[in-house]
């Protein structure tokens, strides 16, 4: 059996090309950026949230795309990298302040029914335990708040498709075992994901995108925004 590869060579290497092969050209590029952009399609420039928190932030891809104001937006990652990113253009603007801070989105540090908004793009498929984890998230967002979720529909038919036209073969040219870590990085399917949103929340608002119909195999984005 061949020993595991090494994962901070693969971290390294996944961070050096993330950003050019995933949202800086291509289709894939096109529709990770749409996917931002259509989750904050409800809250236009006369939607206020005071204290938002967006886990999982990664290279700070998202603000780019959030029309609605705020007194307090904290962007979060796990990778201590997060304290060193600057703001991508457009970020500021929005009447409040932007701060940055390292956590772990399985256990955060805040005080319960403390944000009004909590934003996570493309981060539950990685994690353990999603079931949890949405527990977590909902323990620190203060009732009537609004948790928006960003998933792939991974391994539905037009994701599958999308990913062996387009970004697997730029991430094995590049050098990376794609196929090896993508197994041991998308942990949970966009069904049981779903499964698990439906069964414990009830103010549930679902986009399937973008062919709108409610399914895995024609769609790359499922997008769901939940009121405590």
């Amino acid at each position: 059996m061949r020993p595991d590869p090494n994962y901070d060579n693969y971290r390294n290497k996944w961070e050096e090309l993330y950003q050019e092969k995933n949202y800086d050209a291509g289709l894939t590029g096109y529709f990770l950026r749409k996917s931002h952009m259509w989750s904050e399609k409800n809250f236009d420039r006369n939607v206020h949230f005071s204290k938002v928190l967006e886990v999982g932030a990664g290279t700070c891809e998202h603000i780019k795309h959030v029309n609605h104001s705020f007194d307090d937006y904290l962007i979060t990652d796990l990778h201590p990298l997060i304290s060193n990113i600057k703001l991508p253009p457009n970020a500021e603007g929005r009447g409040g302040k932007i701060r940055f801070s390292q956590e772990d989105a399985n256990k955060l540090s805040f005080q319960s029914n403390y944000f009004d908004r909590l934003i996570a793009t493309h981060v539950l498929e990685h994690l353990y335990r999603p079931y949890a984890v949405m527990r977590e998230w909902m323990r620190v967002l203060k009732p009537g708040g609004v948790m928006t979720l960003v998933l792939p529909c991974d391994p539905g038919l037009l994701w599958r498709l999308g990913r062996e036209l387009v970004a697997r073969k730029k991430f094995i040219k590049a050098g990376v075992e794609y196929d090896y870590w993508q197994a041991r990085e998308h942990i949970n399917p966009i069904n049981n994901l779903v499964s698990f949103i439906r069964y414990y929340f009830q103010e549930v608002e679902e986009k399937w995108l973008p062919c709108l119909v409610p399914s895995i195999d024609i769609n790359l984005f499922y997008i769901v925004h939940i009121q405590k």
